[in-house]
């Protein structure tokens, strides 16, 4: 699958599509990028005259490019819109803040992918190339 088909596959769609594109990927592992546009409305509340953006959404895009991406280039030709995904677990540690406007690389490395359940190692860097937060994340591709 090319990396554009990629993600045209992926089960979301703007505003919560949180991958730009994808560098490299292979059965080891992603590289990706998103750019968080300063208009996303998140950032109108978090936090007051000083917005940044929420860890929830940093692990979202984690997840997007680190792990459903990855999952849907290991199923191949097993994917197809019935294909479920979820999420099933994620510790992540937040190191530097991320800004409106900024822009992220995501680099994930397989752990295990076995019985529908892929496990990854994750962190997202910084276009300065500091890590801005790191972790594992897991999720269910059935």
């Amino acid at each position: 699958m090319k990396k554009k088909e990629l993600i045209s596959n992926l089960p979301y769609s703007k505003p919560f599509l949180f991958v730009d594109e994808i560098l490299q990927i292979n059965e080891n592992g992603v590289e990706g990028t998103f750019t968080f546009d300063s208009s996303l409305n998140f950032y109108k509340g978090h936090f007051k005259d000083n917005p940044i953006t929420p860890g929830v959404i940093l692990i979202e895009t984690m997840a997007q490019i680190g792990v459903v991406c990855l999952g849907i280039f290991l199923l191949g030709n097993n994917f197809n819109a019935n294909t479920k995904i979820a999420l099933t677990s994620s510790e992540v540690e937040f190191l530097k803040p991320v800004f409106p406007s900024e822009k992220v690389i995501v680099i994930s490395e397989k752990v295990y992918f076995r019985f529908g359940k892929l496990k990854c190692k994750v962190r997202m860097i910084n276009d300065k190339g500091i890590d801005v937060c790191r972790g594992t994340i897991s999720g269910m591709i059935v």
